[in-house]
């Protein structure tokens, strides 16, 4: 009797192993809802580069050059009279205490006198002395 009971559980695993199972249902996903695509021309005209146009964000219309104010002064570039000089360190044949930045020292090793040096503290100018 235990042995046809056992033989029988057997038999109803062995067949409910052997049916098919349903396939996993696939996830839903969100479809995102972007704006329609504009109509105009893609890409925009490429227009020439103008260094001393104003400046424009891209995709805004270019301005009306009417309706625009004459610019009231160009900058101008500074001589090279209007830089400081740096200060020479003693002892330090190299080394220069940048006029900008007190206490900060630069190395000028390789620079003429009188050449343009830029701060790397404060992005300025100065002369080596």
């Amino acid at each position: 009797m235990k042995l046809s009971l056992s033989l029988a559980l057997l038999a109803a695993f062995l067949l409910a192993s052997c049916s098919e199972e349903q396939p996993p249902q696939p996830a839903r996903h969100r479809v995102a809802n972007y704006p329609p695509a504009p109509t105009g021309e893609y890409p925009p005209p490429q227009q020439p580069f103008n260094p001393n146009g104003p400046v424009q964000p891209s995709g805004a219309p270019a301005p009306e050059t009417a309706a625009s104010p004459p610019p009231t002064a160009a900058p101008t570039k500074v001589a090279k009279g209007d830089y400081p000089y740096g200060i020479p360190v003693p002892g330090k044949p190299h080394l220069v205490e940048s006029p900008y930045s007190p206490g900060k020292y630069v190395d000028v090793e390789g620079f003429p006198p009188g050449t343009e040096v830029k701060d790397p503290y404060t992005d300025k100018i100065f002369l080596v002395p």
